[in-house]
Parts: structure tokens; C-alpha cells; sequence
């Protein structure tokens, strides 16, 4: 709502949310309300409209507000046992009712649930001028950023953007566009942030009222469906290195038609980003690796590269080991550093990270469309159209030779110099490693495209119930092409080059065998030694053509079939269907595990859940001594999967105003998840990741191979919650919210990392050690890490929001608010257990691959805010902890990091609905560089200082 005469706000929120609020003329006459910009309850609605009005408001049992200079002239107002009547759905759709998630299906005004809910305004978007709601909600203190562009840079991840509340896994929130599931994995980047008015934040089970999934909370995003006029935006940043380079457009409209009956909104944004290249751009983060320095233990360090391979070819056997390539043949010392194992510190070792991405390049548009209409009084119909591409093409990561090529004496390629030095130490060849530098670097090459279509249904049945319905039908298609990686078989063939006994002419020695074998002879001896065409034969492209379907609809009736003693009796109830199904295809070579290094896989596979939900509020006790306001809520689901069977969640919770402005609430939960389809249906893939192996004191390079598995069983949590909230009538502007949480989650569907399965084998878990495949001298050669049912996640702590709100008025200027807040998450523990050894990860928060968070998150932020000027200062703050908590690492400790944003905006032209804005942003204002090694970091900014400049117009 804009800034404009109260009587005219309290009339449009006694409208939009059918409350009955009772004021005089006279006590509006001559007050003016602050613009509201989110989604609350109607209490904290009219909390804010009188801020510094000298009003307040009180709410009767019946469900009723009256707005009066004095409470106790009120008192006996509360007393009223009948409910107001509950009017017609006959709001136009200019003012719609926002789906505000709150861990429950009760849809009564004024009702708060029990369990702890976060509102985060489209206002606070902008500081920080982040790319989408994901990277929005990442700075706030519950969220872990586990998959953005930053800690995706090369995997088949790349630039996604889904959240992660509390760190349990992105598959363990639940995130809802208008309270409803959406396609494209919840994908962030497919919602136009333009449209967006508010993010709802469950911070505690919600599973009975929202469904599967929604173990650590539910992420609900609300669109702004009653938007009037139009807006238009531009942006560009970048970062004080001069890369990082954004462009941003953004644009959206909305009207009525038909006499007011109809409204049609729409939307769409285009971003292009550069990302970040390459990783050793920031000395802190690029060719850092932790090295064994005793038995044990292990370090990390800086200008680590590979000790086992060089650009040309280095030489790791026999007489001429150390020897490395020059680009004319010629041999010469290879200049090595520290040697640790295959890696090395210093010296002329090469490295991924000297081409890699830090961050990747994003590129993106998404757009929204819908439209309502009323078709009668009491029906009301919406149908709405989303669609979104995001695509790149941008370099990834090398597909190099660690020491592990035979090069053979009577190799057509090799200099006679060298060959004469092999016939004089009686050798017939040696192993040779090689950085393939002058290779075509393997990309990624990638389109996600998502469309999604909803049709919904509203009304009201009499005056006492509401009914929807809806039905939606999502593709969300994942496109990759990864050219440039070998393949095996034709490099082998293509190396082992020799003289054809006819020509004299350089041949694959298979080519003397078969003729017609279409191998092209490969010289690997200096850099840029092979041929275009050898290059061709042996490179080839691994690709994937995978989508998604999603079809969802569901039926639902709310309301309020009996009025008890201290009020009306609440109401929900429904069943909702779902079929979820993947169909991914692989190229031939794929298919064939052709390539060395990496192949996609293919996967096929669906589930079907049918799901039947109900929940009750009950008013047990009203305007007694401790117990203003004393209500239980209730709510069971079962879900019932073609997979898995039938599993129950519920929820009991209770809420009490102790007094008025402090309201306690408490609530248990029993949450479930059910495996995904990739979870259940991927096939094996391959990677490599760098691990320490504690058994030979090394850090290596390893196989990395990941399964899905049929037979996972759903998990089960268990969820508890209790806290309060204070906001007393007689400190306007005034909140302080305290939760505790503890979470239970058994049957944990996960796959370890790498590192953490071969610590956990280390720790005596004989199962897991069967995934770990050794040589016979003892080292690892291959790491399974299947999904599989771990025995369970702990987690407790406790989450704080603290918030003063007053007036000011800066000069002769118009009156403005000052905001002061403090956002703040305490984890006690983050325990994992796998049925033989625990591991605490609460402050483990450097390492990106393992689970980890800080045991302290703080976002602080002081804001000035008017019609004409806006300024925000904010402060990020993470606590103190260890890189890895997992391995024995002597520089292990993180000091404590504070990073400062800054955001200024100012009107420079308002003529009636006509406004233009300008603002610009200062992310990481100090310049804060990152914890040493915090590659892929989830919490540590790895770009640094960052500037942004903007303009918006309303019209």
C-alpha cells in the first residue's frame, strides 16, 4: 500500500483480507500511514500502519480489530462470542489475498501459527543486489548457500540456484510459488524477481500441511498478482577487479479488464553475468590444497599444482624421469617445487584452477503471465503461464594425463635424442604425464528451459468457508554438452604412433593390423605438438538431453463450522495427486563409457503420490490471566507413494498470548522426505575429486563414480520448536522474536562425499570401506558414493530476529522511518550419524563438499527510509570455526568475518504515479578477501568488493 490517509489504509486491509476493523472518523482524521511493502499478518498490518499515530490496535474473540487512542476503553469490546460475519469472496482482483505460508493450511485472519515464520519483504530485496531470490535469501543467517554459481563452477550444477534452509540439504526445503510446487528442481532462477513481492520463511517441519520435502522448512514465494501500472528496470555491476561484469533488465505490468472483474499481470527479467575466470584470479581461493605434513596430519597451502604431469609431456620413469617437453621435442629439467604425493608446492606445476571457473557465467531470462477473473460473485478463476531459459557456454575443467600414458621406444614421434637414450639404458619406453593445455579445454555447454502452466479455481460457500482447486502441468529440460573431453580407447590407439614399414609415414599401430581403422597418430611430445586432426579423433563431446515432468493438482475447503467459547473453530482440509517423471538420453559415446574422465548416464524413471491432508485450530481460552489468547493447532497427511507405500506426518501446536504483545508458541512434528527421482534413478556417473587419504597420509586424486538406488526408504523426522514474541503495545515499532529447534531426521537419504566415505571407512565402517577400491599396494583407485539411508541427522540451535522501527524527519524533508534489525542463528550441534561413528559438523564451514555451517550467522542492517531518499547498512557476520572439522588440518582454524554492504536510493522525479528511481549497492564494502582455500565456498564471498548502479521508473 502507498503512503496515503490511514482511514484509506484501514480500508483497504479491512477489504483485501475480509477483517472487520472498527475505527471512527475522528481518530483516523489528520494521520497519515507509512507505505507497506510484504506479507503479514493483520496484526502486524495494523501494528505497522499506526506506528508513531498514538492508536493501537485490539482484537476481540470474535476475530474483530478496534482501533482506539486508549486499550482500556476496549476491554470490554473483547468480551464478544459471536464471530463477525465472514463476507463474500467479492474483493476485486486489483486486491487480492496473498497466500502467506505459515506451516498451515488455516487460512483465518489474524491467526498465527506455532511454528516460527520469517516475511521478507520485496523492499529488502535489494541490498546487496543480488541475482535472484535465492542469492537474496542466502545472506540471511538459517540459509546455506550449497549450490550457486559460486560452488557450482564445475560440476553439472552450473549456475542453479535452489535454497537450503539450515544446511540439511536443498532437497529438505520445500519451496512453493503461491503455495504451490513448481517445476524445475526449485530452480530460483525460473521466477522473475521483478514479480516477486514477498518470501514466506517456515523455519520448522511443515510436512502434514504442505507435503513431502519440507523437513527443515518451507520457502514460499508470493507473487505480486495486484500489481497496478508498470515497472521498468536496469542494472549493471562490477566487481573492483574489473570482472564479474552484469547486465540486467527487468520489466513488468499489471491492469484490470472488464469493469474491474479482471486482472492481468506480467512480468519477465534478462540477466547476463561473466562470472568469475579463473579461479587463481583471487590469490586466496585459486591452486590452494591441503598436503600431508606428518603422519596425520595435513596442511593447507598455497601454489599447489600437479607433480605428475607438465604441459609438453613430463617424463615420470626411468633414465630420463624429471625430464619435461619443450615445444620442439627437446627434453629439459622440469623445475619441481615440495613434492607431496601426486601434487606439488611451488615449482612450475600445472593446475584446473589456472583455467577454471571461480564463478560461473550466468545468462538467463524468465517470464510469468496470469490472469484472473471473476467469474461470479463467489468463483474466482486464474490461470497462469510461466517460462524461463537459462543457457551458457564457458570453459570447465581440463581432462588431463597424471603420469598414466606408456609411451613406447619405436614411437614414430619420439626425437631420436630421446630414443637413443632409451636404447642406451636398455629400455623400451616410459609413463609420461601431460597437462593438455593445447587441447580444445573441455566446456560446458548447457540450456535449462522450464514451462509450467496452472489453472486454479477460488470461492466461498455461504460465509463460512472457502474452497480451491488447482491443476499443473511443468517440463523443465536440462540440455548439457561437455566437448572436449578423450576417448579412451581412441587416444590409447592414437599415441601408440609408429613408422608405417611402406611409407615411412607416422601410423597408428593399429592402422598396420586394420586398414580401415580410422585412427589419426597423435604427437604429444611438446606443447602444441598434436594436429588438428589427430585432436578430432581423439576428443569427442559427452552429452545429455534430459526432462522433467511435473503434474499436480489438488482440492482444498477452509473454514469455520462451529464457534466455541473462546472463539470459532478452524478448519482445513483437501487431497492433492502428483506424478513426477524423468526421461534423460546420452550420446552414443557416453553410452558406451567412452570418454576417460566423464560420462553422462542415462535415467528413466517416475513416482506417483497421492496425498489426503487435515487440520484443525481450536480456541481453548480467551482474555483470562496469562491466557489472552490460548489456541492448539493440529494436522495430519498421508501420503501415499506407488514407490514407497503409504507414510503419515502430523503436527500439534500451541500458541498463547500470555499477556498483550508476548505470545509463546510450541510444535512437534513428525516430517517425512521421499527419495527424488535422481536419488532413486541415476546410473553411474563419473568424476574426480582431490581427497586426503588418511590410511597413506596422502592427498589424491580419485575416481569418483555416484549411483542411485531403488530401495531407499523415505526418511522420517522428527521436529521440535518453542519460542516467542514480543512486541508490546506500549514500544511502537518494537519486535523481538526467540525460537529453539531441534531436529531429528532418521533414514537419511544422502550420498557421502568422497572425503567423508573414506574418513568414515578410516573411523571403522566396514560397509562404506566397500566402496573404497585400493590396488594392491594399498592406494585408492575408485570411490563409490551411492545414495543410500545414513542412520540420522541431529540439529539443534536457536534463531533470534529483533527489529525497532520509529519515525524521522531529516531536515524540512518528508517524514521518514528509521529500521533497526538483527537477524541471528546459533547451531549447538549438526551431528551425522552412520550407525558406527559420529561426526559434529556445526563450525566445520570451509570445506564445500561436506555438510558444515557456522555455529554463528549474524545479519544486522540499520535503514533510513522516505518517499524521496533510502539508505541501508548492513553487516554479515560468521563465526569462528575450522575448514574441516573432518580431517586433522594444522592451519585449520577460520577467524571470525564481517562483511558490510551498503545500498543508497533517491527519486529524481515523481510526477503522480509517475516515478523514477536511481540506487546503487556496495557488496562486501571493506573489500573482505575469503578464509584461505574457501573454493566452492557456501558462506565466504570469493569475489570481493562489488559495485552496482541502477534505475528503475513506475508508471
Amino acid at each position: 500500500m502507498p503512503r496515503q490517509d490511514l482511514s484509506l489504509s484501514l480500508e483497504a486491509v479491512a477489504t483485501t483480507t475480509h477483517s472487520n476493523i472498527i475505527f471512527t472518523s475522528s481518530a483516523a482524521r489528520g494521520r497519515i500511514a507509512p507505505a507497506i511493502d510484504g506479507t503479514y499478518s493483520v496484526a502486524e498490518i495494523l501494528r505497522r500502519l499506526l506506528i508513531g499515530s498514538g492508536l493501537g490496535a485490539v482484537q476481540t474473540a470474535g476475530g474483530s480489530f478496534i482501533i482506539a487512542a486508549d486499550r482500556k476503553a476496549t476491554v470490554a469490546v473483547r468480551r464478544f462470542r459471536r464471530p463477525p460475519p465472514v463476507a463474500s469472496l467479492t474483493i476485486k482482483p486489483v486486491e487480492p489475498v496473498d497466500i502467506v505460508v505459515t506451516g498451515s493450511r488455516i487460512d483465518t485472519p489474524g491467526f498465527e501459527g506455532p511454528n516460527p515464520t520469517a516475511h521478507i519483504a520485496g523492499s529488502d530485496f535489494a541490498i546487496g543486489a543480488r541475482a535472484n531470490v535465492a542469492a537474496i535469501l542466502n545472506d540471511l543467517p538459517q540459509f546455506r548457500g550449497t549450490i550457486s554459481p559460486q560452488t557450482s563452477g564445475t560440476n553439472t550444477s552450473a549456475g542453479m540456484a535452489p535454497v537450503d534452509l539450515r544446511g540439511l540439504g536443498i532437497n529438505r526445503t520445500l519451496v512453493l510459488l503461491d503455495g504451490r510446487r513448481f517445476s524445475s528442481d526449485n530452480d530460483l532462477n525460473t521466477v522473475p524477481t521483478v514479480l516477486v513481492k514477498s518470501v514466506d520463511i517456515v523455519t520448522g517441519g511443515a510436512s502434514a500441511a504442505w507435503g513431502s520435502g519440507a523437513v527443515s522448512g518451507v520457502v514460499n514465494i508470493v507473487l505480486d498478482e495486484g500489481l497496478k501500472g508498470g515497472r521498468l528496470g536496469a542494472q549493471t555491476g562490477i566487481s573492483s577487479r574489473g570482472d564479474a561484469a552484469e547486465r540486467r533488465f527487468e520489466g513488468a505490468f499489471g491492469a484490470d479488464f472488464a469493469g474491474g472483474r479482471g486482472h492481468i499481470t506480467i512480468g519477465g527479467e534478462y540477466l547476463d553475468n561473466d562470472g568469475g575466470i579463473p579461479k587463481t584470479s583471487r590469490a586466496n581461493v585459486g591452486r590452494w590444497a591441503s598436503v600431508a605434513v606428518g603422519p596425520g596430519r595435513f596442511m593447507l597451502v598455497p601454489d599447489v599444482g600437479i607433480a605428475n604431469a607438465a604441459r609438453g609431456g613430463l617424463i615420470t620413469t626411468g633414465v630420463l624421469a624429471g625430464k619435461v617437453f619443450n615445444r620442439d621435442g627437446s627434453l629439459r629439467d622440469f623445475r619441481y617445487g615440495t613434492v607431496v604425493g601426486s601434487q606439488m608446492i611451488g615449482g612450475e606445476g600445472p593446475s584446473n584452477d589456472d583455467m577454471a571457473p571461480l564463478v560461473t557465467p550466468q545468462r538467463r531470462y524468465s517470464a510469468l503471465g496470469r490472469v484472473s477473473f471473476l467469474a461470479s460473485d463467489s468463483v474466482k478463476v486464474t490461470a497462469e503461464l510461466r517460462r524461463s531459459r537459462m543457457w551458457n557456454n564457458y570453459i570447465w575443467f581440463g581432462d588431463n594425463n597424471r603420469g598414466n600414458i606408456f609411451i613406447s621406444r619405436d614411437n614414430a614421434f619420439l626425437p631420436d635424442a630421446v630414443r637413443a637414450d632409451l636404447l642406451a639404458a636398455g629400455e623400451t619406453g616410459f609413463m609420461m604425464g601431460r597437462f593438455n593445455a593445447d587441447f580444445p579445454f573441455p566446456r560446458i555447454d548447457f540450456e535449462r528451459v522450464t514451462t509450467q502452466g496452472t489453472l486454479a479455481l477460488d470461492g466461498t460457500i455461504g460465509r463460512d468457508w472457502r474452497w480451491s482447486g488447482y491443476y499443473s502441468h511443468g517440463e523443465y529440460r536440462n540440455d548439457l554438452d561437455a566437448p572436449g573431453f578423450v576417448i579412451g580407447a581412441n587416444f590409447n590407439q592414437a599415441v601408440d604412433a609408429v613408422r608405417d614399414p611402406a611409407t615411412g609415414q607416422a601410423v597408428c599401430r593399429i592402422k598396420l593390423a586394420d586398414p580401415s581403422s580410422p585412427c589419426i597418430p597423435l604427437n604429444l611430445f611438446g606443447e602444441g605438438a598434436p594436429s588438428a586432426q589427430a585432436l578430432r579423433f581423439v576428443l569427442g563431446t559427452p552429452r545429455q538431453r534430459s526432462t522433467t515432468r511435473l503434474d499436480i493438482g489438488g482440492v482444498s475447503l477452509r473454514g469455520e463450522p462451529v464457534t466455541l467459547w473462546a472463539g470459532a473453530v478452524s478448519v482445513a482440509m483437501g487431497l492433492e495427486a502428483r506424478r513426477e517423471t524423468v526421461r534423460q538420453t546420452v550420446g552414443d559415446f557416453d553410452l558406451a563409457r567412452a570418454f576417460r574422465t566423464f560420462n553422462f548416464t542415462p535415467m528413466n524413471g517416475g513416482f506417483s503420490v497421492k496425498e489426503a491432508f487435515g487440520e484443525i485450530l481450536v480456541p481453548l481460552l480467551r482474555d483470562r490471566p496469562m491466557f489472552d489468547k490460548l489456541e492448539v493447532n493440529a494436522a495430519a497427511r498421508l501420503s501415499s507413494y506407488d514407490t514407497t507405500g503409504a507414510i503419515w506426518s502430523w503436527k500439534l501446536g500451541v500458541t498463547n498470548e500470555v499477556f498483550p504483545g508476548f505470545e509463546v508458541r510450541l510444535a512437534r512434528s513428525r516430517d517425512i522426505r521421499s527419495a527424488n527421482l535422481s536419488e532413486l534413478f541415476t546410473q553411474s556417473t563419473i568424476g574426480y575429486n582431490t581427497v586426503i587419504d588418511p590410511v597413506k597420509n596422502v592427498s589424491i586424486y580419485a575416481l569418483t563414480n555416484n549411483n542411485g538406488n531403488p530401495d531407499l526408504r523415505p526418511e522420517t523426522a522428527t521436529s521440535f520448536t518453542a519460542g516467542f514474541v514480543y512486541s508490546p503495545h506500549r514500544l511502537r515499532g518494537f519486535r523481538l522474536s526467540l525460537d529453539y529447534y531441534k531436529i531429528r531426521i532418521d533414514h537419511v537419504i544422502t550420498t557421502i562425499s568422497a572425503q567423508d566415505l573414506v574418513v568414515r571407512c578410516y573411523n571403522g565402517n566396514q560397509a562404506l570401506c566397500g566402496r573404497v577400491e585400493r590396488d594392491a599396494d594399498g592406494n585408492i583407485v575408485r570411490i563409490t558414493t551411492a545414495y543410500v539411508n545414513l542412520s540420522e541427522y541431529r540439529m539443534d540451535g536457536i534463531d533470534a530476529d529483533l527489529s525497532q522501527t520509529f519515525p524521522l524527519r531529516v531536515a524540512a524533508g518528508p517524514p521518514g522511518t528509521i529500521t533497526l534489525r538483527l537477524r541471528a542463528s546459533w547451531v549447538d550441534s549438526l551431528r551425522v550419524n552412520d550407525g558406527v561413528s559420529t561426526i559434529e559438523y556445526a563450525g566445520s564451514q570451509g570445506d564445500s563438499f561436506s555438510l558444515g555451517v557456522p555455529k554463528w550467522r549474524l545479519n544486522a542492517s540499520a535503514e533510513y527510509a522516505s518517499d524521496l531518499f533510502g539508505a541501508q547498512l548492513r553487516m554479515r557476520y560468521i563465526s569462528p570455526g575450522n575448514f574441516n572439522s573432518t580431517v586433522n588440518l594444522v592451519n585449520n582454524h577460520i577467524a571470525p568475518y564481517s562483511y558490510v554492504d551498503l545500498l543508497a536510493r533517491a527519486k529524481i522525479a515523481s510526477d503522480g504515479r509517475d516515478k523514477i528511481e536511481i540506487y546503487a549497492n556496495v557488496s562486501n564494502l571493506f573489500d573482505k578477501q575469503p578464509p584461505n582455500g574457501s573454493l566452492y565456498s557456501p558462506f565466504y564471498d570469493v569475489i570481493g568488493r562489488y559495485f552496482s548502479l541502477g534505475a528503475k521508473i513506475a508508471f
